[in-house]
Parts: C-alpha cells; structure tokens; sequence
C-alpha cells in the first residue's frame, strides 16, 4: 500500500510504498519510475456489475491498482454478454475486465459473505453500485468495517446516493441523465429530448468515483487520517456538468431550452453539413476567429459588420450567420472545408466515428489504441484510458479475464485457503 509520508525538512511529500519503494526514482529493487504505475501498492475489491462501479474499477486498475472483482459463479458480470460478442463474450467486457483479478463468490450464502469480508479486510477500497441497502442486507455495509478497518475507503455507486428521498430507487443511467437535467438540454426545440447512444451517465459516476477514491487515499495519508465513505451518484455526475444552468436560474428566472446542434449563448458554433453529405463542427465564436472565418469564406462584408463585431450581436443574428456558413460549405466537400478552415487558423473538424478513429493518424500517434491478445489467441485493440501521465503512465496488462479466472491465487494466496477449502466451496458452489 501506498503511503505518503511528510517530509520535516520541507513543505513537499515525500511518496514511499510499503515495500520501501522510492516512488519518485528508482526504487529499491532498481526498477525505473516510468515502469511502474500511480496507484501500484493499493488494493481495491470491486463488489458490483455492469457499467458505472466497474468502469471506476476499470480505470484504478489502468494506473496500477490490484482489483480484485467479485462476480457471481458461472455468470459473472452481466456486462460479459451484453452487445456485440465473440465465443460468447462481449467485446466491450474485454476492455472494463482489463488488468482485473477475477473471483466468484456466492453472496447469497454465509460463507461467501464471510469470504467477501475478509478480503475486504485486506483492501484499501471496497468498490460496490448496489442498490442502497443491499451491502448492509449482506451484513457487509460500512458500519461492519468502523471498527476492524477503520482506513477502509468506501465507496458507493448508486442512481440517487445514499441519503435522500430518492436513495431507494432503482437507479439506471437513463433515468438519473433527466432528473440530473442532461436530457433537457439535449435535443432540438420542440422534440423529445435526445440520448447519446452511450451509457453517459454511467460512464461520468465511474469517472467521479474513481477520483473520489484518489481525492480520499489522499486525505488518509495526512497526520491522523483514515478511511471514509465515497458517496457518488448518477443524476449528481451529471449535474455536475450542468456549467452555468444554476447559477443563470436562480440569479436570471432563465431556464436553458435545448438547442439543438448549437450552443446556447455563443455563435457561431454549429456542425454544418458540406457539398459531400459529410458534416463538419466549426467553432468559431471568438471575435477574431470569427473574422478569420468570414475571411476564408471570401465574406468580408461579414467580417466588418459592426452587427457581428462581438459574440452578443452575433448571438442576435445567429440564423443569419448559420445560414450564410452552411450556402457555403455546401458548395465543397469537407476535406476542401477543413484545408480552407485550417489555414485560416478557425478551429473546426470532422465527426468520426470508430472507423475515423482508428484510421486517424493523430489518433495513432498519440497512442490511444493499445493491442491485447484473447484467449482465443486473437488481437483486439482497447481504448487507452487516459490521461497520460509523463513519469508514471497507466497501461493494459491484460484484458478481461475468464470467470472466476483468479479464484485459486487470490483465495490460496491472499487468504490462504488450502487445496482442500478451496475443492469444498467449488463442491458447494460458493465459488
């Protein structure tokens, strides 16, 4: 386990972990900082399925964290089936399974509870998105640990949290994205609001959690620190995202309506569609790039237009500046668009999709694209997680692994069963 430890000389930290490793140079084995990752040293028992506690998982384990993921015997994660597959696994669980230790373990019965517990004894993190309540039926909530573990990091995933009138409903991503006023900005005025075609809000809890398990391994490491509750919800994660909606109700009685493919507020930002059918995104709501833009459309009528001058009047007149860029880059392909728009300095692209992505030379070069080998001796490439990091980077070990893949090293090994306990709970298919 990580410790950082205050250094009396100075004001800065001093980072060793409990193997007397140096993390800010070699460590004591000679093993360079670059080889080794951020979080190596911190242990975190993942207890919970499908997307939002998983991909928090996903991403601790990317920058060196032991996960340790329990899943049900024979199932496993439902998230192993879901969309598209091959020999029977989904290719999306090959990349939130990555560089995870796969257990099983039947939570419905008193031994595999108990077996729960005592690998949570020795975690840093207990991960888990039940619904609330559902870890203290199991006799495994955080009052169990108060005592026993008290630097327990605890950190809980649900819809609504754990406290408030909403705590007890079922949560899902779709459901929290309105109540946390995602889904009414999103869409086009007088239709039905739109949802991406991804698990948003899921994808943003993750997010949230896993730097809520930073933000507290942090604050354990001061004098006198110890372990807490994470509280993280799905509507809060996107709430959070919500800039300035608050702030402009409660202080303007204005209440931001979807807008469609624009910006509320600022212009002229839209994607516009060219003379190939491709769309393309230009923004360019600064007044010089604005200038710049009208310039490279041969409009300088445009570009000297005191109505256009600054954002507020180009707001006014969004339409007619809309409709004057779309004549235009109606006329030309998108290539053509994006050359033109890339010499005058208007910041501007196309919208990929996976293909784009993975044909993009930016893309490449900047390593956003990491190769594993399946078991069935296929390659298949992941998404590198990032950010990057300079001195001690995140990376993929392995990818998802089998059900129950780690059951012997992790119950032989971390809790020393013998050959004999473990041949017994595989009989009673508590594993």
């Amino acid at each position: 386990m990580a410790c950082f430890c205050q250094n009396n000389q100075s004001t800065q930290f001093e980072v060793t972990s409990m193997d007397g490793t140096d993390m800010d140079g070699a460590g004591v084995d000679g093993t360079p900082r670059a080889e080794r990752k951020p979080l190596a040293g911190v242990r975190v028992l993942e207890m919970g399925q499908l997307i939002a506690g998983p991909f928090a998982g996903c991403i601790l384990a990317y920058f060196g964290a032991e996960v340790i993921k329990i899943e049900i015997p024979g199932e496993g994660d439902p998230i192993r089936q879901w969309r598209e597959t091959r020999n029977g696994t989904s290719f999306w669980w090959h990349s939130v399974g990555r560089n995870k230790k796969c257990v099983t373990l039947n939570l419905r019965s008193d031994r595999g509870k108990e077996l729960a517990y005592q690998l949570a004894l020795k975690s840093d993190v207990l991960l888990e998105n039940f619904r609330p309540g559902t870890m203290e039926t199991w006799g495994l909530g955080p009052d169990r640990f108060a005592d026993h573990h008290p630097a327990l990091i605890y950190t809980r995933v649900s819809g609504y949290g754990q406290t408030g009138p909403y705590a007890k409903r079922p949560g899902f991503a779709s459901v929290c994205e309105g109540i946390g006023g995602f889904r009414y900005v999103n869409g086009f005025p007088g239709e039905a609001p739109v949802r991406p075609n991804l698990s948003l809000g899921d994808s943003l809890a993750g997010l949230h959690a896993a730097f809520g398990v930073t933000l507290a391994l942090l604050d354990r490491q001061r004098p006198n620190g110890h372990g807490q509750l994470v509280d993280v919800a799905i509507y809060e994660s996107m709430f959070n995202m919500l800039e300035g909606v608050i702030p402009e109700y409660d202080g303007a009685g204005i209440i931001r309506e979807p807008s469609g493919s624009t910006l509320t507020g600022i212009a002229p930002t839209n994607t516009y569609r060219c003379g190939d059918g491709r769309f393309i995104v230009i923004g360019a709501n600064g007044d010089s790039i604005f200038k710049r833009l009208m310039r490279a459309m041969d409009r300088e009528d445009l570009a000297q237009d005191p109505r256009f001058a600054r954002n507020l009047g180009r707001v006014e007149h969004q339409a007619e500046l809309d409709g004057a860029i779309t004549a235009w880059t109606n006329r030309q392909t998108s290539n053509q668009v994006l050359a033109i728009l890339a010499d005058a300095a208007v910041p501007s692209g196309p919208i990929y999709n996976a293909k784009d992505m993975m044909e993009a030379s930016h893309f490449n070069a900047r390593g956003l694209f990491q190769e594993v080998e399946l078991e069935d001796g296929e390659a298949l490439k992941l998404p590198a997680i990032t950010p990057f990091l300079s001195a001690a980077p995140g990376g993929t070990s392995w990818p998802g692994p089998p059900v129950g893949a780690h059951n012997d090293e992790i119950f032989t090994g971390l809790l020393a069963l013998d050959e004999a306990e473990l041949s017994a709970l595989k009989a009673e298919q508590i594993i």
